[in-house]
């Protein structure tokens, strides 16, 4: 900020003490030169009336700012009365109602600067005819028309001031306003990039943990009977641990810099970086990609197939991964929650306008226990509703549990293919067909 700038904004901090001594200083000079413009008055006349017109008409303007309507109100009452009782009285201090006229201008309400205007034109005529009377007819025009153009004149440039004036504090205010809604659409980006990232957290932390617990627990039993199956279940929680980091990575990916992920370390196993320490970000998981986390949760023990149904299409960006998310949670919630051994199948349809995943199971349903957070299925409603589709999560009749999501997909119409009959399942390979 300049020393200018900071200059007015102190004066506009400070407006009646300013104008208070202004007026004090137009005050003094006013009356000790109080002086009859017209040389028309006696002497007496002079001597006393003009410092009190001077003082009566001035005063007011010490509040032309801060209550610049009764500021005008207050001069033209001095004017008027001067004009009724002691004309051809005219003094210097006369002009303050030419200030009046156009601090009320920029500085009053619109009623009052047209009332304002109004009234020092009609007290222009009346100045003219208080002056020279109804017979002398050129000085009482010349008179009116003089102080009537003037009047007018400062108006005009009152209202181009309070137009400037206007338009800035509009620009202010707009700038006020842009600048509260952009923090508060950064607030609503910063709230839902923690959702999607939470969400995410969740998806991949959550279902590698309980693979890993789960074969954990499997080898710990098998340890002492088969050791083989203990080596399997260490094998199968490293994958899933690989599996697990690179996921994060990716994640975390999104929130560094070029040369945060330039710098970052290779990971070995699959799903790591590339050779020769090149970082390598595989593409987020989506649809086609279930089969591989069927395999996964197979390999840790549990008796689960999966079935298709339909002619895969092409999903949105991001649908996919919402697909896989879904699965990614049900299918963790049935390690979890299902018991021991039970029998999932998870179906994939494709429907003419969208698609379809259920994930079911046989085992306890909703008499499992839960850890009362409730976030895998938030998040699966979160993410259904994104793209406007819905899901349904609840205990199977005749017990189990079954999770059911659909979203819409684009109309497949124009490329000729037909979905296949939707009353048949038609499994994708014959190993994902065998329960």
């Amino acid at each position: 900020m300049t020393r200018w700038e900071r200059l007015l904004r102190w004066e506009e901090a400070h407006r009646f003490a300013i104008d208070a001594t202004g007026t004090g200083i137009l005050l003094v000079l006013m009356v000790v030169t109080a002086t009859d413009i017209t040389d028309g008055a006696s002497n007496a006349m002079r001597s006393y009336a003009s410092p009190l017109i001077s003082i009566a008409v001035v005063a007011p303007l010490a509040w032309r700012r801060v209550r610049p309507a009764a500021s005008a109100a207050a001069v033209y009452t001095a004017a008027l009365l001067q004009l009724a009782f002691w004309t051809p009285l005219v003094v210097p201090a006369d002009l303050a109602v030419l200030v009046a006229l156009y601090s009320v201008t920029v500085h009053g309400p619109r009623w009052a600067h047209r009332v304002a205007i109004v009234g020092a034109l009609v007290g222009s005529v009346l100045l003219g005819l208080s002056m020279y009377g109804w017979f002398d007819v050129p000085g009482t025009v010349s008179t009116a028309v003089f102080t009537g153009v003037l009047a007018l004149s400062v108006w005009a440039f009152g209202l181009v001031r309070r137009s400037r004036k206007e338009t800035i504090e509009a620009l202010v205010d707009r700038a006020r306003r842009l600048e509260v809604e952009r923090d508060q659409q950064t607030q609503i980006a910063t709230a839902a990039e923690r959702a999607r990232i939470a969400r995410e957290m969740h998806d991949i932390v959550a279902h590698s943990l309980t693979v890993m617990i789960a074969q954990a627990d499997g080898g710990r039993y098998a340890s002492g009977a088969d050791p083989s199956a203990a080596t399997r279940a260490l094998g199968t929680i490293a994958e899933t641990g690989r599996a697990a980091l690179t996921d994060m990575r990716r994640l975390l990916g999104v929130l560094r810099d070029t040369a945060d992920r330039d710098v970052a370390t290779e990971l070995p196993g699959p799903g790591g970086l590339g050779h020769g320490g090149a970082p390598g970000f595989a593409p987020q998981p989506a649809e086609s990609d279930i089969g591989a986390l069927v395999d996964q949760v197979r390999a840790s023990g549990l008796r689960a197939s999966l079935v298709r149904m339909g002619e895969p299409r092409n999903l949105p960006p991001g649908a996919g991964l919402t697909v896989f998310r879904i699965a990614q949670e049900a299918l963790t919630n049935v390690l979890k929650h299902a018991g021991p051994d039970p029998l999932v199948t998870v179906l994939v349809q494709w429907l003419p306008d969208a698609i379809v995943l259920e994930v079911t199971d046989d085992g306890r349903g909703a008499s499992a226990d839960s850890d009362g957070l409730g976030q895998g299925l938030l998040g699966m409603r979160e993410r259904t509703t994104m793209f406007g589709g819905t899901v349904t999560a609840g205990p199977r009749p005749g017990g189990g549990f079954r999770v059911r999501a659909q979203l819409p997909t684009p109309g497949d119409a124009a490329s000729g293919r037909t979905p296949t009959d939707e009353r048949t399942p038609v499994p994708h390979t014959q190993d994902e067909a065998t329960r």
